[in-house]
């Protein structure tokens, strides 16, 4: 089994991670992964949280980890996603991938005879999709019924994976941003299957009664030519106080990190009373180990 979308985990499945997760938190997990496990983190892209979360959680679970940048591997002199996941298989028990292209972890898992998680790409952050609901949950005590309002890059990666996960989870989902500036049309058409998601570029009425407001950069990696033309285009949907004062008193703001303090978000709300975005850095451990665990006990 792999982890490559939140379209691959149904409703159940995701509340199955989160209780290894509860089991983890309270020291009660029964399952373990297979003595000596070994990981391969495959990342084309830069790292912080997920590369270290990654390798902890392995450490912490018994195994072990083994770090490969795309460019000092043959992939960089033409070896194939096909070529490197079928070598790779008879070597580690999971394959970790952050990638730019969706379609070549797509390939990675399609050749992996072993389990393939997607640690990012141009379409998708699954991993942190489903520790943002764990943080969520932990913080309101439910998931169902809760409005979310992404504010910013409502057709980022991240938020391609958080409103089909929210939704999934029975979160309504509304996506603030910039008029006639959409989401992907398959997540959003897919995720309005399970609950209620809406755009609006008006941002008190894009806010207004959440639960929950986050955003993330708005330049993502790759986009670093677009710069300038992003950050005019997204500047009015900054995170501050005026903005948290659209949404519910006790509403909570996230941010999957890196913050680009002064363009996303202001620092007295990123360092603020209502901000959870530590707890939510320090789950991706968290939540991880339980992806782990799960596709361990599914798998092998």
């Amino acid at each position: 089994m792999n982890f490559i979308s939140v379209a691959d985990l149904s409703k159940e499945e995701i509340s199955e991670i989160f209780n290894i997760a509860d089991d983890l938190k309270h020291g009660k997990v029964e399952i373990a992964l297979k003595e000596d496990a070994v990981a391969a983190l495959i990342f084309e892209k830069p790292s912080t949280r997920t590369r270290v979360s990654f390798e902890v959680a392995m450490a912490q679970l018994g195994g072990h980890s083994i770090y490969i940048d795309s460019r000092t591997s043959q992939l960089s002199r033409g070896e194939s996603i096909a070529d490197t996941a079928k070598v790779l298989s008879g070597y580690v028990d999971f394959i970790i991938a952050r990638l730019y292209k969706h379609e070549d972890i797509v390939e990675l898992a399609n050749n992996a005879t072993v389990p393939v998680i997607n640690a990012l790409t141009d379409l998708e952050h699954p991993c942190q999709a489903l520790s943002d609901l764990y943080t969520i949950q932990e913080v309101k005590k439910k998931l169902r019924g809760l409005k979310l309002a992404f504010v910013g890059d409502i057709a980022a990666n991240t938020a391609n994976s958080l409103m089909l996960a929210g939704a999934k989870m029975g979160m309504e989902i509304a996506l603030v941003g910039p008029k006639n500036y959409m989401p992907n049309t398959f997540y959003f058409t897919k995720a309005r299957e399970y609950s209620k998601v809406g755009t609006y570029n008006n941002i008190r009425e894009g806010v207004s009664d959440a639960d929950v407001i986050y955003t993330d950069t708005f330049v993502s990696m790759g986009q670093e030519a677009e710069a300038e033309e992003r950050r005019k285009l997204f500047a009015p949907y900054q995170v501050n106080k005026t903005l948290l004062s659209y949404a519910k008193k006790d509403t909570i703001v996230m941010h999957c990190l890196p913050a680009h303090r002064g363009e996303e978000i202001t620092d007295d709300v990123l360092d603020g009373p209502q901000s959870v975005v530590w707890q939510q850095a320090k789950n991706k451990l968290l939540i991880e180990k339980a992806i782990l665990l799960y596709l361990s006990e599914k798998s092998f």
